[in-house]
């Protein structure tokens, strides 16, 4: 029997696919963007991808389930959104711009899920970026195909991440629905290091009293380092207050010490998130900082701060070892002909840029104490004009 959804506020009904994995097919034309304003910490400018809205790897503590639209479609029913043809917008769109930043596919929800399988849109959206000479990353918790590889390998900046919750699989297993295994992602890392790319092994999020042992830590960080990772990237949950309720009751499966000691630990609000006490946060990425520096590896946080005479202040200023966050250095590209070649040999970290060496003035984010407005598509086109 066909199912029929319809998400609000659009009076739209759309048939539920339901394999590989239940889904809808949606038109879009949603736009290629930066970082959203308030809080950053992302040192280097990205254009931002998500061809698909919710995640079939499930993780209990994603932030995305906060969010809303499509995205609470899948929180509450599980169905994931699926744009469809979007590497045709996306390469309209690039077409239409002769400067451009790293693209990052995908920061919200997992680019290489299930439904991937099937319309192949994060494979095709990173082809449409190394046809132009743009670089592009991923962010994954998942198996990757081969022929990533040969398309990231042909493209100098461009680069991966693999993210970890722990290096225990049937820890892990409980965590998340989906996703490759602990020995997966490791291989995974082998395979792309020894094909001479970037890669970034993320430690993300640290479940506190779950997944935070120091030797727990340790044995991810230093069986990454053995994999080939080059840079190290942690953070420790978050809790969205959407779904405070959902992450507690998951937790629930560990204990009810493990659920009291979280909610004792969680009482530092920023914005419409709880994070852990700034002490405990701290001495967890004291540690991380001091072994990745014993290990001869870069390392930073994302998206943790803490709040100093009332004022949200990023954590990767104390803790951080590299000049971007993402350990690698990546200028911003411009068009020359058909495809499109570095501006400048800056090192891409544009949130404290104060000389604007690549030529775009409003990108020398350094030269004011804060970053006020997410770069957009049209923001593209415009430094396009005046070059």
């Amino acid at each position: 029997m066909k199912q029929f959804v319809r998400v609000a506020p659009s009076k739209n009904v759309y048939q539920v696919i339901e394999e590989p994995y239940p889904h809808i097919l949606i038109e879009s034309k949603k736009e290629l963007h930066g970082w959203y304003p308030g809080k950053r910490e992302c040192s280097a400018e990205r254009m931002l991808i998500n061809p698909y809205n919710g995640c079939s790897n499930n993780c209990f503590c994603c932030y995305a389930n906060a969010l809303p639209g499509y995205f609470q479609l899948f929180r509450k029913k599980k169905i994931v959104t699926v744009a469809k043809d979007f590497d045709r917008v996306v390469a309209k769109q690039l077409d239409s711009i002769s400067v451009a930043s790293c693209g990052y596919l995908s920061p919200v929800t997992e680019p290489f899920q299930k439904v991937n399988d099937v319309y192949k849109l994060s494979e095709k959206i990173i082809n449409v970026f190394i046809d132009r000479n743009i670089p592009i990353e991923f962010i994954t918790k998942s198996k990757v195909k081969d022929e990533v590889i040969d398309y990231l390998k042909s493209q100098r900046h461009s680069f991966c991440q693999f993210s970890f919750f722990t290096h225990k699989e049937e820890l892990r297993q409980a965590l998340m629905d989906d996703g490759a295994t602990v020995d997966e992602l490791f291989s995974q890392i082998e395979k792309f290091a020894k094909n001479g790319i970037f890669v970034v092994a993320r430690v993300d999020p640290i479940i506190p009293y779950l997944t935070d042992s120091k030797e727990s830590l340790k044995l991810i960080v230093k069986r990454a380092i053995d994999s080939g990772a080059s840079h190290i990237v942690a953070s420790c949950m978050d809790i969205p207050l959407k779904i405070y309720d959902d992450i507690i009751n998951h937790l629930k499966i560990f204990g009810g010490r493990l659920v009291y000691d979280i909610k004792k630990l969680y009482k530092e609000r920023f914005g419409n998130y709880l994070h852990a006490k700034i002490d405990y946060r701290k001495n967890i990425f004291d540690f991380l900082r001091n072994l990745c520096d014993k290990l001869n590896i870069s390392f930073a946080l994302c998206m943790e701060y803490e709040l100093v005479d009332g004022k949200v202040v990023g954590l990767n200023s104390e803790f951080m070892s590299s000049k971007n966050c993402e350990g690698i250095n990546i200028p911003i590209y411009v068009r020359k002909g058909n495809k499109f070649e570095p501006a400048c040999d800056c090192n891409g970290a544009c949130l404290y840029c104060k000389d604007a060496k690549c030529g775009i003035e409003d990108l020398a984010m350094g030269k004011s104490e804060a970053t006020k407005k997410a770069f957009t598509l049209p923001d593209y086109r415009r430094w396009s004009k005046n070059r």
